[in-house]
């Protein structure tokens, strides 16, 4: 809570017993397709059963408590959507984790929502191999947000967002009135090995790049209802100042969002200053790669109610907006459980 009111996250992840991806390992060595074993039986793979991942969950949940964080949207652990494997072992793998969004959400229906994984292949024609898993979320598990890597194989080799491969994705999350979440994944570029966790470079880039085309392109002309949420403050802030002809002159706040995952203060600051509250929505990544700890207060990074809360050139009404009613109106499913 914030002052009363229920803080909404837009940007959570999966928590499940390590043990659980020794799914994808059986799959990567045996090059076989599997089954989905959540939920048929006891025991999953590598004897993973359903009190572990409930244990896993119920820490998720506390680690939300210790942050004053009511409610969160998880989807998939970015680095490990796996857009880069043999082609058909993505949809199997794309399956088993939306299974597990929703078993953690059946564990705490009141404090998780679900957002789906969905199957992409850089190299199809167009996104529309991944509506039917879409449909089988939203429909079947009550999943409230897609999520979509703007290049799930890491080799840049995917259209960009604004052009016609998303418009089968696109129409649909129209459709269904629900929010495309727009995380990085992996990237495989060589260049980029000499940095630990370099996936978190394709987060920068993927993501920053993603907002760009959004915005140029066509997309929300042609869908006007759609609304895209970019994840870590959109990756990386524009230099230039808002009349600026190398920015898009257009009016996107019913459809282009940016969530505040950022944990470097200044960085933070200057991405709400620069997108503005009514386009800004929680998000905190917890837990997940904020574990840092902040000398200055001895709590980790993505402890973000106080931060937000204490800054002072927001009006307790534009953190109002931020913590709850911005993420309740782009997120109508947030709405239902959030007020």
């Amino acid at each position: 809570m914030y002052h009363d009111v229920p803080v909404l996250d837009c940007h959570g992840h999966v928590t499940v017993p390590q043990a659980a991806n020794s799914f994808l390992v059986m799959m990567l060595g045996s090059n076989t397709a599997m089954p989905s074993p959540v939920g048929q039986s006891a025991a999953g793979p590598a004897g993973v059963t359903v009190e572990d991942f409930r244990a896993a969950a119920a820490g998720h949940a506390r680690y939300m408590d210790d942050r004053n964080i009511d409610v969160q949207i998880i989807g998939p652990r970015p680095f490990l959507t796996m857009g880069w494997m043999e082609p058909h072992l993505v949809p199997a793998w794309t399956r088993y984790v939306n299974d597990m969004i929703h078993q953690q959400c059946t564990f705490f229906p009141d404090r998780f929502l679900g957002a789906c994984a969905l199957p992409q292949l850089s190299d199809a024609p167009d996104i529309a191999h991944c509506i039917d898993e879409l449909n089988r979320c939203v429909t079947e598990y009550g999943f409230v947000a897609a999520y979509a890597s703007p290049d799930p194989a890491g080799r840049r080799t995917t259209p960009g967002m604004h052009e016609p491969y998303w418009f089968p994705l696109y129409e649909r999350c129209q459709e269904l009135d629900i929010p495309i979440i727009v995380h990085g994944t992996n990237s495989l570029d060589p260049r980029y090995r000499v940095v630990p966790h370099n996936y978190q470079l394709g987060f920068l880039t993927e993501q920053y790049l993603a907002g760009q085309f959004l915005s140029h392109g066509d997309v929300f002309e042609r869908f006007p209802d759609l609304r895209v949420i970019i994840c870590h403050c959109g990756g990386a802030l524009d230099r230039f100042i808002p009349t600026d002809h190398h920015l898009a002159q257009k009016d996107l706040s019913r459809n282009l969002f940016y969530d505040t995952c950022g944990y470097d203060l200044t960085f933070l600051e200057a991405a709400i200053r620069q997108r503005g509250v009514g386009r800004m929505v929680f998000g905190t990544e917890a837990p997940g790669s904020g574990r840092a700890v902040r000398p200055e207060t001895g709590r980790t990074c993505d402890d973000l109610v106080p931060v937000i809360g204490d800054f002072g050139f927001l009006s307790e009404d534009d953190k109002k907006k931020i913590f709850n009613e911005n993420p309740a109106r782009v997120v109508p499913g947030l709405a239902k459980i959030g007020r």
